[in-house]
This record gives structure tokens, sequence and C-alpha cells, in this order.
């Protein structure tokens, strides 16, 4: 055994690894067990003391940092009182808490013996592991605070504080254990009070949470929380040099190479530690993955895997293959850290002339209440007794027109859209309530006239609106109950249904309308193939009717607005992972995409990968087939490629959490739990953004793109809006690079959403007591825009001729600008020549007289 153990550290020594030695890790010789109880007996320090002398004199010149022994609260409480970890007595609070007892002398003796007989010659340091969990409080209250200081008292404290502080235990624990926890002598107090080099902390899945019983936790709530744990230490026990020797997670013990739920706990763990040394002024020496190889992890025995190197237990030669988690670690080893990646830095740019900046809302806010000026009654107040107003009977003013400016919703409306200077707005109409049973027979005129107000009002003010025919919302997907009731999508004839719904809206709002989206964000989550199957058929039959029939003369543009988040292998050096993201992909965006901007028909990834699954587990999922007619209606109906993105996820394709994996497409969603997250669980990752756009000219070559939707959900409460206007900022900035680096075709960019009253918790503008506020959110935004992007010193000016809105009235008079001052001349000098003529007249007529 010494033979080994001197080989092994010289080997490490050649390699340039420094050796960390643990002198017992719960091995405890059986023999001890037998004849004196184990840890229970006070035998055991000085047995411990020889046993370490034994090793300072062989290893001492080979090895610098010792700890005497591995998480003695582990080993006191569950091998002396529950019972579930060797030596398995199971002896209760009796042998639990005294049992610590003969542990902190046996620790404080090697110490001592180190100090007085080998520090001066080998310049080593001590210390023992200690582990632990973190705590938050169930609600912020002094009661609950004091509980969770409890806790930590009653694990970590239970040796820390008799080491670090003042050689005893903690106050909360004497109070409480009472006689249980046996009494230090002052001599014994002076002897351990300080008998640690620095702190070595132990925190990870199954020691610090897993064998942490419930009556330990207080009632308050566990937390994973490295940095506030490495702060409370800090801060607890008077900044001490802390050595992080064990840390990590766990994956299931099916899981084998690919271990992306340990990646990103690890990273997880780490940036944790490094913000607590950048942040917090914790003084962190040291970080230690625990651990190597997969073993044999105590009362989880073989069901879950921490190893960085994957064991194949059922080999013969126990085969040992390098997981994912390895060349992560290995990476990160390399960079010291988490350094900045150049594609993730902001650039300096502005985007081009006629640069769409938008705002998006599901669906404006539709009040057609008539304006108090159309009511022909006439009114007398009284002001003495009811102080109301009294209609005059039989007594009437002269009717007016109705005019667009009566709808004082709409005022409104454009009027905060001009606050925040965009140039498009977007909104979706509302098919079921324009067409109340699926076809002409009944048309909602007031509905309509109201929509035709408010995009001639945008117009008025220079806002381009981009209107949707149809997006589905939860109640019968936003159609007519008559096609709802009869299958919806999934019947053929609500094909014919939306191309004729199509050509009214066409008609009646064609002339104010320039920029239309045939369907918006259809939620491929919850269609059926068959659905997909018609929903591409009309639109792309709504697409050829505007071609044919009113391009020509509204010479507006139309195409399909497809919801599109990024999808990121979870492994990046992994080749599984990447084929499971790009066939997610595909069936996310590439169902709708592939038919419109590709070949006609629906990816290959998606046609394969039914017919795989079919014929191995029997299913019936049947992708339908385009005739060659169709192929060629479908193919090219479309004007520029429309997408809304709000995230990105994780894919794998190990098996690793139940909830999260989809059995039908294989693949295993996972959660980068280092990215910002909003309140509802939405990751910010602005590069997802930019690697989408890249994706879709990848895909679908130089075509128009518009990000259609953007944006992100915050809590009402959130001080400042700061995640907002984070989310803005970086998204566009990404967006800026895929324009200036990438060369990606874009044409506009369009936040989500609105305002709060249609759109809680997303909206630029807050909605509270009939009031609507503008939020720091907002005039960051604005701000961009008015910017065109982020201008630097060294960006060159971009000279952008004025653009005026498209107005239907106002046609004649733009176009024809040069006749009508033509006419007006004419008509100046034809009045000043009937001036004169009848002045001269009047002069001569004078003289003769």
């Amino acid at each position: 055994g010494l033979a080994h153990y001197h080989r092994l550290l010289g080997r490490l020594r050649e390699l340039g690894i420094e050796p960390v030695v643990t002198l017992y890790h719960w091995d405890l010789p059986q023999g001890l067990q037998d004849a004196f109880g184990g840890w229970a007996s006070p035998v055991l320090p000085q047995l411990f003391r020889d046993y370490a002398e034994l090793c300072f004199r062989h290893f001492g010149g080979q090895v610098r940092y010792w700890l005497t022994m591995d998480n003695p609260y582990v080993v006191a409480w569950h091998g002396y009182g529950t019972g579930r970890l060797p030596p398995g007595v199971r002896g209760g609070p009796r042998l639990g808490h005294p049992g610590g007892h003969p542990m902190l002398q046996a620790h404080a003796k090697v110490w001592h013996l180190y100090n007085d007989h080998f520090r001066p010659t080998q310049r080593g340091k001590v210390s023992i592991a200690l582990s632990s969990h973190w705590i938050k409080p169930q609600r912020m209250t002094e009661k609950n605070i004091k509980e969770c200081q409890k806790s930590l008292d009653f694990v970590l404290g239970w040796f820390a504080k008799p080491i670090f502080i003042d050689g005893d235990y903690p106050e909360s624990m004497r109070s409480n254990l009472s006689s249980l926890l046996p009494e230090f002598s002052e001599v014994e107090k002076k002897y351990i009070k300080g008998t640690a080099d620095f702190f070595a902390l132990s925190f990870g899945a199954t020691l610090s949470f897993q064998l942490l019983d419930s009556h330990m936790k207080f009632q308050q709530l566990e937390s994973i929380s490295l940095r506030q744990l490495l702060y409370w230490i800090s801060s607890e026990y008077n900044k001490p040099q802390i050595l992080i020797v064990e840390n990590s997670w766990f994956v299931s013990g099916s899981t084998k190479r690919d271990d992306a739920k340990y990646i990103y706990y690890l990273k997880k763990f780490i940036m944790e530690t490094l913000k607590a040394i950048r942040y917090d002024g914790v003084t962190v020496f040291g970080y230690t993955v625990w651990s190597l190889l997969d073993g044999f992890e105590w009362h989880r025995g073989y069901s879950i895997r921490r190893g960085l190197f994957y064991v194949d237990f059922q080999s013969h030669d126990k085969k040992l293959m390098p997981k994912s988690s390895v060349l992560f670690y290995q990476k990160l080893i390399e960079k010291n850290g988490f350094p900045p990646l150049p594609e993730n830095q902001p650039i300096e740019g502005i985007f081009p002339c006629g640069f769409a900046w938008g705002i998006v809302d599901n669906y404006i806010q539709v009040d057609t209440t008539p304006a108090q000026f159309l009511d022909s009654n006439v009114y007398v107040w009284d002001i003495h007794q009811t102080k109301q107003l009294i209609k005059v009977d039989g007594v009437f003013t002269s009717k007016r027109k109705r005019h667009c400016v009566d709808f004082a919703a709409i005022r409104l409306q454009v009027s905060l859209l001009q606050e925040m200077h965009v140039t498009h707005f977007h909104f979706s109409l509302k098919w079921s309530l324009i067409l109340p049973l699926g076809n002409l027979s009944l048309i909602n005129h007031t509905l309509v006239h109201y929509y035709q107000c408010f995009a001639s009002e945008l117009l008025r003010v220079n806002i381009t609106p981009v209107v949707a025919l149809w997006q589905p919302m939860a109640e019968n997907q936003e159609l007519p109950v008559s096609l709802a009731k009869y299958g919806a999508w999934e019947n053929p004839e609500t094909i014919q249904a939306f191309v004729e719904y199509a050509k009214f809206c066409f008609t009646s709002l064609g002339d104010h309308v320039k920029f239309w989206i045939t369907m918006n964000e259809p939620s491929v989550k919850n269609l059926t193939y068959t659905a997909g199957h018609n929903l591409l058929k009309a639109h792309a039959k709504a697409w050829h009717l505007y071609d044919k029939e009113f391009r020509r003369s509204q010479k507006g543009k139309i195409s399909i607005a497809l919801q599109a988040d990024w999808v990121e292998p979870a492994c990046p050096f992994s080749g599984n992972d990447q084929e499971v993201a790009d066939r997610i992909l595909e069936f996310d965006i590439g169902w709708l995409a592939e038919p419109i901007f590709g070949n006609g028909d629906y990816p290959q990834v998606m046609r394969a990968w039914l017919h795989r699954r079919n014929a191995v587990d029997l299913y019936n999922f049947h992708l339908p087939y385009f005739s060659e007619d169709e192929k060629k209606l479908i193919q090219g109906s479309f004007d520029f490629f429309a997408l809304s993105h709000y995230t990105t996820t994780l894919v794998g394709w190990e098996k690793e959490d139940a909830l999260k994996y989809d059995h039908y497409l294989e693949v295993q969603m996972i959660n980068d739990i280092t990215w910002l997250q909003s309140p509802n669980r939405a990751a910010v990752v602005p590069w997802g953004l930019r690697k989408l756009l890249k994706w879709v000219k990848s895909k679908y070559g130089d075509v128009p793109v518009y990000v259609m939707a953007n944006g992100i959900d915050d809590d009402q409460n959130m001080v400042h809006d700061k995640l907002r206007v984070y989310y803005i900022q970086n998204y566009i900035n990404e967006a800026l690079k895929a324009y200036t680096l990438d060369n990606v075709n874009l044409q506009g960019y369009f936040v989500y959403s609105f305002n709060d009253k249609t759109a809680p918790n997303y909206g630029l503008y807050s909605y509270v007591a009939n009031q609507y506020e503008p939020k720091p959110s907002m005039k960051h935004y604005r701000e961009i825009i008015d910017n065109n992007g982020f201008p630097g010193p060294e960006t060159p000016e971009l000279l952008c001729p004025e653009e005026i809105a498209s107005c239907p009235e106002c046609h004649f008079f733009r176009t024809g600008k040069s006749l009508l001052a033509f006419i007006s001349f004419i008509f100046v000098a034809f009045i000043v020549t009937i001036f004169f003529i009848t002045y001269y007249s009047k002069r001569v007529d004078r003289r003769y007289k």
C-alpha cells in the first residue's frame, strides 16, 4: 500500500498535478469498529493520530495539502445516528450527536502533530473537509432567518464553529440538544480552536442534500446556491481561505457519455464560485470536481453517476471512456474560467434605410362605442337637484357624418405608438368576429369599419400597419365557431373559407394595408399533420389570390409568420446531440417553412424519421403528400420570411428526466441553469437569434427577413424594468450582427408586446387603473429606433430619404405634385391678370370722365 501511494504521488508530481490527500474518507478499519465501536469510542483519536503520523512521515515530502477526514457530519449522524451509511449503527441522537466529539478531538490531534513536528520541514497545510447545504427562509421574517442559521449550525457549524471560532459547539445546538452534546473543557477548546489552515468545503447533491434529514431544515427551503454559502462561510468564520474539495451534481445511472445535465450544474457551480470571488470578496483558492470516475455512490448505489469518466460496470475490464463533461471541464481549465467570447461582445453599427422598427399587439383594443359628438339629442344639466344631464324630448340637432377620430380607443392607441417612434405596427384581425358564421352571409361591418379607421389613422401619422388575417388563440383557435365545430383545419372546407375571408379583407382593407401576414405563429405543437397540410394550402391560395387580383392595384406584400425559437445541442461536443437539434429544427420550423421557402414539400428529415418510427414502433403518424400541382402552388408563395423568436432551448439524446423527454422525437429537453430566466422561466439567450437568422439564410437563401415578434415577460414589480431593457438591447444587437457580419437580408424588427392590457407582463406600456404608462424599456427601445441601431464614433452617417406612409386619400396629391404646382401657378397668374385689367380699366374710365 505504501509503495502504491508513493508511485501515485510521484507520477502526479511529474505531471504537475498537486495532490490533496485525505487521511480518512469513511474507510475505518473493521477491526477498530469491532473492538471499540468505531468513532463512538474515546480510544479512536489517539489511534488516528498514530495513523496520521505514519502518513506524514512516508508521504509528507510529496504532499502540501492534507485533509484529516471527509465530511464528519455524514459519518457521525448517518453512520452512528440514522444508520444510513457505514458502519450502519442506528443509535439515533443519543449516539449520532456525541459521535462527532471524538472526531473533532482526533482532527485536532493530527493538526497539532503536523504543526509541531512536520510543518517546519514539509511546509504543508492541514484542514478538514466539511460538507454543507444551503437554506433560505420560507418568508423573510426574523424567526425564519434564525431557523436557517440553526439549520446551518446543525450541519456545518457542528464542526466548523469549534475549529474556526471558539472551540465549542454552536449555541443553537447546545440549547436544543442539551445533555446530548458532550462538554469541552477550556483546555480542549483552546486545543481545537484554530486547527485548520484553510476551509475545505464539500458541496453537492448526495452529501449536501440527499442526506439532509427533513428535520435539519427546520421548515425552511433548501437551495443549491453555492455562491450564497461561500459568502456565509466567509462572513461567519472570519474570512478564511476556502478550497472547494468536492462539488458537482449527478446524472442517471443509465446516462452514458453525453452528460449534459452534469455539465450545466458544473457550469453553474463554477460560475457561482467566480461571482463569490469577484463580487463578494470571498477568498477561494481552488475548486475540485467530484469525481474522476463513476463509482459506488453509497445509499444511491449505481443508480446515479457522478464521474467525469464513464465506467462500463458490465464489462470485464470496467472500460473507461471520457464523457462530454471531460471536454467541458478541460476547456474551462484552459481558459481559467469564462472569458468573454468575441462573438458575444456587442458591436456598433446601424441598420439600413427603410428598416422597419415595429411593435406587436396580438389583437388591438376594439371599442366601437360611438363618440358623444354623434348624439343628436339635446340635454339640460340639472345643477340644482339630480346633478345629471336630462334629455329634452323632441329637440334634436343636425346629425354629422361619422369620422374615424370619433373612436376614442383608436386615438389613444395611435398616440401611444407615436410616442414610441415606431414605423410599423403589427396586429391580427379576428376572423371569428368579422365573419361570425365563417362565410359572407353575415359580416360585422362595424368591426370592419373600425379596422379601416385604425389602419388609416396609423397611416396618417406615418406608421405602417402590418396585419395578420389569422392568429390561433386558445378559444376555438380564433376560428369562426361553425368552422371550429366541424374539424377546424382538419376539415378541407376550412381552406376555401379562409380564401373567401382573405379576399374580403383584401377588398375591404387593402387600400390601407400594404403589409399582410396570412397566418401568424401557427403553433406546430398543437397541429396535426393533416391540419398543417390544409393550413399550408390555405396560405398558398390566399397568397396567389393577392398576387393575381390585388397586388397590381394595392402594391402590397404578403407572407406567413412562423414561430422560430432556436434549438442548440446540449453537449456542444456531441454529434448525437447535434443530430437531435437538427431534427427538432426541421420539425419545429422546417415543417411549414420548407414547402413554402424550399422545395414545395416537407423536409426529408421529417419523412425519414416518421417512416422509421412507424416501422419500428408500429405508430401511424401519417405525413400527407402533396400532388405536383400543390407543390407548385405552395413553393414560392412568399414575399419575405417572417418569424417570431423568443428564446433558445437545449436538447440532447440521452434520456435523463422523464418529465422533459419527448418519446416521439427521442429528445431530452435540458436547461442551462446559468442562463438568465424570466419569471415564466423563459431563457434569455440573445445569441440564439443570430444563429437562427444565419440558419434561415443557409437554408432558404437571401430571402428578406422580418423578426415579427421578440419579447420577454417580466415581473410588474421589477425595479426599472431591467430584464426587458437588457433583453431588447442584446437581441437587437445580435440582429445587427446578423445583418452586418453575416449578411442576412434583415428588413425589420418588432418588439412583443405593445402593452400589458392585451399581453400581461410583456408590454412596453404598463396598464394600471385604466392608465397606460411607458416603462423604461419603451424609452430604451425608442432611443434605439431614433439611432437606427447602435452608432459609434466611427459609424458613418447614413442619409436616408424621408419616407411618407402610404395614404390612399393623399395619393393624388403626392404623385401629382408637379401638375398641382403648374395649375396653381396658372391660377395665380390668371387672378393677377384679371386684377390688373380691372384696375387699369377703371383708371381709363376716370380719365375720360
